[in-house]
């Protein structure tokens, strides 16, 4: 038997999974949570800490291994691979130490930088070439910001990294690497050419050779070194691979390889991603990857179908507004909206029972009794980019209940969503929904009667990424003849339940939309 060591370096905690040559998970495990800094604005992680992660689930998958499976062997680990979190700045020195903590894809500090290098390339210019829109919260701009603001820092720093993952790869490894996909979000990646933008780059007042060596997801990187083996217990020489920026990774797992097939993931925040020839940047809001597709070949930058591209459609306003919901009317909060002292951050401790308002939404009705809820809590990205805008009920009355309020949110969510996929031009012909909003079943039949389409949601999400990055190296080193292989092998690992929508309340859900795309504009004009 031979294994694939599989991480996922995230924001909270490290997750290592250990899979066979089927994509089946042998061991598991998820690193203790990680710092976050922040103040004025600003989210920060220490680099060391992600090594530190990184070791701990290594070492606790590593031993799980040696439990449950006999006589395993490291040894047999054919390669190791990962993805992680994207669009961020990590600074190293010339010996690969942290000259500062990362600066994280969710800290916009270099709002003023975006502006000064629009002004220098031009928006339409910028959004051409890396196929996203110039904001404060892309890499290239907060470069920009270190050199202005941190010169001691920057005249320090040798070499720049952009996703989590790499970091742990360089200190596996000691190479300098990304992948396309992750690298499509810095801001300095000419989207179609899968090259550094020498143009952008110049721009910006950078020197190119801070940049990382470009690399395809299933390309071999390097090897782990003895020290790097000496502190995780991998065997020397084990092959490690670019993996996938953590979008990317989400996306192959669910399968979308053409036009027409989207998946949608509900987390905290929300995000639509299909696929297609060309980038699209004829409408705002829409983000663009470079992706590995099938058809290519493997172990070349250029592989896949040259001008393949994930399009995606971000949303600020997803799970948050689950969890709010589920809070303020399923919670225990008292008359100042405080929680009870015993709040540990779970369960019906924080005013989160979900259980609870689950049983609430069984009750309630398609269409909330005429209640209609912009669900925009924190702002929006899409189909609105308006960081001020807040959200509003309408249609309230005196007969107007909880179980009203709390699915009129839902339902809000699934009208942007419908939104977020009229931006696309290709019908759907399959839609698939993950994340930790699909656990609530009411919200999923809302998601299919909203969209008027069957609904796939998958009961193994947790799993499958695991299983796509896997594959990635069985691909790599020839199991699989095409990426239409590994889609195909992925296909056959899901567990999923399909939500089919009712005639009747889709009708009612039409009506009701053309209201809720009314409010937006009404509640701006507010001021």
């Amino acid at each position: 038997m031979s294994y694939v060591a599989t991480f996922d370096a995230g924001t909270t905690a490290v997750k290592a999974a250990l899979t066979d040559d089927d994509g089946g998970i042998v061991a598991s495990c998820s690193s203790d949570a990680m710092p976050l800094f922040t103040g004025d604005g600003h989210q920060e992680q220490d680099p060391r800490d992600w090594w530190r992660a990184f070791l701990q689930a290594a070492h606790a998958m590593l031993a799980q291994a040696a439990q449950s499976v006999p006589e395993f062997d490291p040894a047999d680990i054919l390669g190791i691979i990962m993805s992680g979190q994207m669009q961020d700045v990590i600074a190293l020195d010339e010996q690969l130490n942290p000259v500062r903590r990362a600066v994280l894809y969710s800290d916009g500090r270099a709002d003023c930088e975006a502006r000064e290098l629009a002004e220098i390339v031009g928006d339409a210019t910028f959004h051409n070439l890396t196929g996203n829109q110039l904001e404060g919260s892309l890499p290239l701009p907060k470069l920009m910001w270190l050199k202005r603001h941190e010169p001691q820092n920057f005249a320090k720093t040798r070499h720049i990294l952009f996703d989590a993952k790499d970091y742990l790869i360089a200190r596996l490894t000691e190479a300098l690497v990304a992948d396309v996909v992750a690298s499509s979000t810095v801001g300095a990646m000419d989207i179609r050419q899968r090259a550094w933008s020498s143009s952008l780059i110049d721009a910006a007042g950078m020197d190119e050779s801070l940049f990382p060596a470009l690399h395809n997801p299933e390309n071999r990187v390097g090897e782990v070194t003895n020290q790097a083996a000496e502190l995780t217990g991998f065997t020397p020489g084990t092959p490690v691979f670019a993996g996938i920026g953590d979008a990317g990774a989400t996306t192959l797992a669910s399968g979308v390889t053409k036009p027409g097939e989207y998946n949608i993931n509900i987390g905290t925040s929300g995000w639509i991603a299909t696929v297609s020839p060309e980038p699209i940047t004829d409408r705002a809001g829409v983000a663009n990857l470079a992706c590995t597709t099938a058809g290519g070949t493997r172990n070349n930058v250029s592989s896949g179908v040259s001008s393949g591209v994930i399009n995606g459609v971000p949303f600020l306003n997803a799970g948050n507004v689950h969890r709010w919901i589920t809070s303020v009317f399923a919670g225990n909060r008292d008359d100042q909206g405080h929680h009870d002292q015993d709040c540990d951050g779970e369960g019906t401790s924080c005013g989160v029972d979900y259980g609870r308002m689950g049983a609430m939404l069984a009750r309630s009705t398609p269409g909330s009794n005429g209640v209609l809820c912009l669900p925009y809590l924190s702002g929006e990205r899409f189909p609105v980019m308006n960081a001020s805008i807040r959200g509003a009920y309408v249609g309230l009355s005196s007969d107007t209940t909880a179980a009203d309020m709390a699915r009129a949110a839902l339902e809000g969510v699934a009208f942007s969503i419908r939104q977020g996929l009229e931006t696309f031009d290709a019908a759907a012909s399959e839609i698939t929904l993950i994340g930790g909003g699909a656990r609530e079943h009411v919200w999923c039949q809302i998601m299919a009667d909203v969209l008027g389409h069957p609904i796939e949601v998958f009961r193994n999400a947790d799993v499958m990424p695991a299983a796509a990055l896997s594959f990635l190296v069985h691909y790599a080193l020839g199991r699989f003849t095409s990426l239409d292989e590994v889609t195909a092998r992925l296909r056959a690992c899901r567990d999923s339940v399909s939500y089919e929508p009712d005639a009747a309340t889709v009708r009612l859900y039409d009506t009701a939309y053309n209201r809720y795309r009314a409010l937006y504009p009404a509640i701006n004009g507010l001021g």
